[in-house]
């Protein structure tokens, strides 16, 4: 079993920059491939970014490339995603979730039922 502990969510001005992270429990982290979801109020949980086991490649919703940066440390089973140039519709529920086949299958996928693992989500909220 895999814990994935979402932080860093808050209050930010429209322009501004937030820098979540996740951590996750478990010897098995860098075979994982990981992902950040967000859901906001109303609507359905959305893929935003994701990240291969070993770091070297990366996947990003249209909505979101050239603003957000996702990565990993191995060493420490985390996974980052820094956000930049943020927008009001950036508001949502971010999730943090793990693909435990990710090293096993390759590459990144963008869909909720490719991952296993979800943490408990923590809020962003961008004013204008």
């Amino acid at each position: 079993q895999v814990q994935l502990v979402e932080s860093g969510g808050g209050l930010v001005q429209a322009g501004g920059s937030l820098r979540l992270s996740c951590a996750a429990s478990g010897r098995s982290f860098s075979t994982y491939a990981m992902g950040w979801f967000r859901q906001a109020p109303g609507k359905e949980r959305e893929f935003v970014a994701g990240i291969n086991w070993s770091g070297t490649t990366t996947y990003y919703a249209d909505s979101v490339k050239g603003r957000f940066t996702i990565s990993r440390d191995n060493a420490k089973n985390t996974v980052t995603l820094q956000m930049n140039s943020l927008k009001p519709e950036d508001t949502a529920v971010y999730y943090c979730a793990a693909d435990p086949r990710g090293r096993t299958r390759g590459g990144v996928r963008g869909r909720e039922r490719d991952y296993d693992y979800w943490g408990q989500g923590t809020q962003v909220t961008v004013s204008s």
